[in-house]
């Protein structure tokens, strides 16, 4: 079955600090061509004799495999986490405060991290860890080099295109504008479908 473009979740009319031609490019070209080279990628795949197959052909079909569906996934959680400004909620300010120290804390490693990739490439991922149940911030390179088992909920893609439209080479702007428009009820909602942290009961 072929892979579908999602619709794009936020307004782009409405998103502080980010022009609709950088949003709506950034979802046609960059995300749609996501999609449609994993489907391309898929029919390869699909046509292949594994048994015959050189080696070398199979690795490179798979890792592109991971990295078009990695580059689908984080996309769609990238949309969805823009929208109007706000903070996160209660159950969510209360993991990142005993995680990381404080909410503030949370944020400058969170937005180090973003500008830390400008003029580079990857993603910043805040994700829950499975092997002790923590809120981490991680860097992701590649769409490919995520958290073993990790469950992300707030994305900020790095590459060059999510942001020169608008902002040219000067990325910290634009890591600036993302954290302003940070929908935190998007972000509170992804949190409460992990369910309790190892460890903890229920509310």
């Amino acid at each position: 079955m072929a892979y579908v473009m999602e619709p794009l979740a936020c307004d782009p009319q409405h998103v502080k600090g980010m022009s609709e031609r950088l949003i709506v490019s950034h979802y046609e070209n960059n995300y749609g061509g996501a999609v449609k080279r994993l489907n391309l990628i898929e029919e390869q795949l699909a046509g292949l004799d594994f048994a015959t197959a050189p080696t070398f052909v199979v690795n490179g079909l798979k890792r592109e495999q991971l990295v078009a569906m990695n580059s689908m996934i984080l996309h769609e959680l990238f949309f969805e986490n823009l929208g109007e400004a706000g903070e996160p909620g209660p159950a969510l300010r209360e993991a990142l405060d005993s995680d990381f120290g404080s909410f503030e804390r949370w944020r400058a490693e969170f937005v180090a991290m973003g500008k830390a990739l400008a003029g580079g490439s990857g993603w910043v991922l805040l994700s829950r860890s499975p092997r002790d149940g923590r809120l981490v911030n991680q860097w992701a390179s590649d769409h490919a080099h995520t958290l073993a088992g990790g469950r992300p909920i707030l994305a900020l893609d790095m590459y060059e295109h999510s942001y020169h439209l608008d902002y040219g080479a000067k990325a910290a702007g634009y890591v600036d504008a993302f954290m302003g428009a940070v929908d935190w009820a998007a972000v509170d909602r992804r949190h409460a479908a992990l369910g309790p942290q190892p460890g903890t009961e229920p509310a």
